[in-house]
């Protein structure tokens, strides 16, 4: 069985909850999607829980700020924390970052952060068969942080969600799992108030993570991952 996990943001305490449970599973893989970093305060910690247990991560966005040094080009929030992370993000853990990989294939499953045709920035809210590179029967992508599992011409796409900050309207963290029996998905409670305590000790206002009690976008919007309509698409 192998879990794939995705866009943990700094959020420590959903992490581990995670963890948790795909040990109870008894998984003997775990792939990350990217994104370890970003958002919550404790963006080392993550990167060190994953460095121990040997996970594999794909390079996310977030990632890719805080490697490449660039902002993100649509929030100044966003700026606003990975500029603090790179304070905090000690050089060991960002040459661990920067080995991330683009992608991962495993047979006919296809691993990426956001798209095959934009690995780290494409958002996926409408699938088609286009989005599905050859070869591939299963295609999973994280960067929306909304959880879902979609049949396409006899080929599945998953998201797994999000572990640090779940954007369905679900609060609780988000992990998916393959094995022969297909794609599930899994939802785990962890300590939001821990994740926002955390937040607040760094001094960033409680905005920052009262989504976290709703499964939001900060600010409060849900988003949703639907087919696309060929007529209109």
């Amino acid at each position: 069985m192998i879990a794939v996990i995705s866009d943990i943001h700094g959020n420590l305490p959903a992490l581990e909850a995670v963890l948790a449970r795909i040990d109870e599973l008894a998984c003997s893989t775990i792939i990350s999607l990217g994104d370890v970093v970003g958002y919550y305060a404790q963006p080392g910690d993550c990167i060190e829980v994953l460095k121990a247990r040997g996970i594999p991560n794909i390079m996310g966005n977030h990632d890719y700020y805080i490697v490449s040094g660039e902002g993100c080009p649509r929030s100044k929030m966003v700026n606003d924390i990975i500029e603090y992370q790179r304070g905090i993000i000690s050089p060991e853990q960002r040459a661990w970052l920067g080995k991330s990989k683009s992608h991962l294939v495993d047979g006919s499953n296809y691993f990426v952060h956001g798209s095959w045709q934009d690995p780290i920035d494409e958002y996926l809210y409408k699938i088609s068969p286009a989005h599905f590179p050859p070869g591939a029967e299963r295609l999973f992508a994280g960067h929306t942080h909304v959880q879902v599992r979609l049949e396409i011409g006899g080929k599945v796409f998953c998201n797994p969600g999000s572990i640090g900050q779940p954007r369905d309207g679900d609060p609780r963290a988000a992990f998916a799992t393959l094995s022969a029996n297909g794609i599930e998905l899994h939802r785990v409670e962890y300590d939001i108030d821990r994740t926002a305590h955390h937040m607040q000790q760094a001094g960033f206002p409680s905005r920052f993570s009262e989504n976290l009690y709703i499964g939001a976008q900060i600010g409060g919007r849900i988003d949703k991952i639907v087919v696309a309509d060929a007529a209109s698409d």
